[in-house]
């Protein structure tokens, strides 16, 4: 039978953790004179209750480390225990939302989607618009880290959490959980800093730069306006916006070995080089159509806007600074063809991730290679180093669950009296993990506020399933999962 004492008392310890970061928006409240510091009070009181509860209850994990079982159900409930607890302050505060509402939005923040419900951001207190932008920061890499470094010391597999969560499946540049873990937030921290600095030093308040540093390294998506980046009206800051996204979307241990003296790595991965190639060919394409349209629009701002939106959606942040669902039927084939792109395994963005594109693109080279060659030998390699079977298989049954998700969520939210358009991009969005979807209602001018609450319960389950990669939720669901 299945001990669920490791696997509760790692929940209670993950969100005992998030308790405690529910001080950080009460204080800043608290100094603004605004009440709602005691709504994140009592959420934190709650929150540590329930948890300490749990860690109580279970008593001391044992002496053996999680099995992999163990690891795939703490990692499923822990996300989805942590979205109910930081729903709270949404729910508690003068938002009159429903808890369905707080539950989407909090879902939407850990999983760095970025679709939210609440409209009239701007008049948010600060508290709960850095809450939605630490969300977005902690679901980035922050939650994985804390558990790569906490959970080893309570002797329950830190790094199995890693490897059941993160769908990296690189070759360890650190050989410790604790370095790895100790690597990634230096790295996270710093690239977070210095996109602060940088919004701040090109016309940011220090509040929007800290939120949406947050945000963009996260590639979350949650801004303080409902206009998102166009409130800022700044091609500077769209710039460095579209740098510090690209930045968010590369495997972040190629980060630790070009720290470590490999700067090198960074170009070497044929991730690396298809992302980029992505992003140019389709901006240049983009530009170029929008040029073709609008006689009135200048080169540099079809150019700024088309990157903008491009690396927005392909790194799944979500930022906005037009309606790029208006820019044309071409654009609108674009825009859904790069909702299911995503970026580099190992990085805080969402989607199908470029890896798998590249070993489907050497399975079909190999198929090819076959027909013409029958007996000759030809591997299917990455980064010239030839990709097992099983892995080959693992990707191509990946694809055919994803695109089996994404039209069954696309059905269900049909079924709810949602037309085709926003039924089947917003599916496509919350399994990706991208934010806005496409149309009037759900698109980049649009939000998810109006959707009937089982059309947002169903797209929390399915940005969920999206951030966990679908196979680590789906497989607790089985029934051979508690025979074993």
């Amino acid at each position: 039978m299945l001990d669920l004492r490791p696997v509760l008392f790692s929940v209670g310890v993950l969100s005992a953790i998030l308790g405690l970061t529910m001080l950080i928006p009460a204080a800043l409240d608290a100094a603004d004179g605004n009440d709602d510091w005691q709504v994140f009070a009592l959420s934190a009181l709650l929150t540590l209750f329930v948890a300490t509860a749990m860690m109580l209850a279970t008593g001391l994990p044992p002496e053996r480390g999680m099995r992999v079982r163990q690891a795939f159900l703490m990692t499923s409930l822990s996300w989805t225990l942590l979205a109910a607890f930081a729903a709270l302050p949404f729910s508690f505060s003068g938002l009159e939302l429903s808890y369905v509402d707080g539950y989407f939005e909090a879902v939407s923040g850990l999983t760095t989607t970025g679709s939210t419900v609440i409209v009239g951001l701007e008049k948010l207190p600060r508290g709960l618009l850095l809450w939605r932008a630490m969300l977005q920061w902690l679901g980035g890499v922050g939650i994985i880290v804390v558990g790569i470094a906490i959970l080893p010391f309570l002797r329950v597999g830190g790094m199995q959490l890693f490897r059941a969560e993160s769908s990296d499946r690189s070759e360890k540049a650190l050989p410790r959980a604790a370095q790895v873990a100790s690597a990634i937030t230096t790295i996270y921290v710093t690239l977070t800093l210095a996109c602060i600095a940088a919004y701040w030093a090109a016309g940011m308040n220090f509040f929007d730069a800290v939120c949406h540093a947050f945000a963009t390294i996260s590639t979350g998506g949650y801004a303080n306006y409902d206009s998102s980046f166009a409130a800022f009206d700044s091609p500077l800051i769209e710039w460095i916006c579209i740098l510090f996204m690209l930045l968010g979307t590369v495997t972040f241990t190629l980060y630790v070995l070009a720290a470590r003296g490999r700067p090198g790595a960074l170009w070497s991965d044929a991730q690396v080089r298809m992302l980029l190639a992505l992003v140019l060919l389709a901006s240049l394409a983009l530009a170029a159509w929008r040029l073709g349209g609008e006689a009135d629009l200048g080169l540099h701002q079809a150019l700024r806007s088309a990157f903008f939106s491009v690396v927005t959606v392909v790194s799944t942040t979500g930022f906005v600074t037009e309606d790029y669902s208006a820019w044309g039927g071409f654009a609108m084939l674009l825009f859904f063809i790069l909702l299911f792109s995503g970026g580099c395994t190992g990085s805080t963005s969402g989607g199908v991730k470029l890896f798998r594109f590249a070993v489907l693109s050497g399975a079909m080279r190999r198929q090819f290679f076959r027909l013409t060659h029958p007996h000759a030998v030809h591997a299917t390699t990455f980064n010239g180093v030839p990709v097992p079977d099983s892995v080959v298989s693992a990707v191509l049954g990946f694809f055919f669950l994803y695109g089996v998700t994404v039209f069954a969520v696309a059905l269900g939210l049909g079924l709810l009296g949602l037309d085709f358009v926003t039924a089947l991009s917003g599916a496509a969005t919350a399994v990706g993990n991208v934010g806005p979807g496409l149309g009037p209602g759900i698109g980049p001018s649009g939000n998810f506020a109006d959707l009937p609450d089982a059309a947002k319960v169903l797209l929390s389950f399915a940005m969920l399933l999206g951030r966990l990669e679908l196979f680590t939720i789906l497989v607790i669901l089985t029934p051979e999962f508690w025979r074993a």
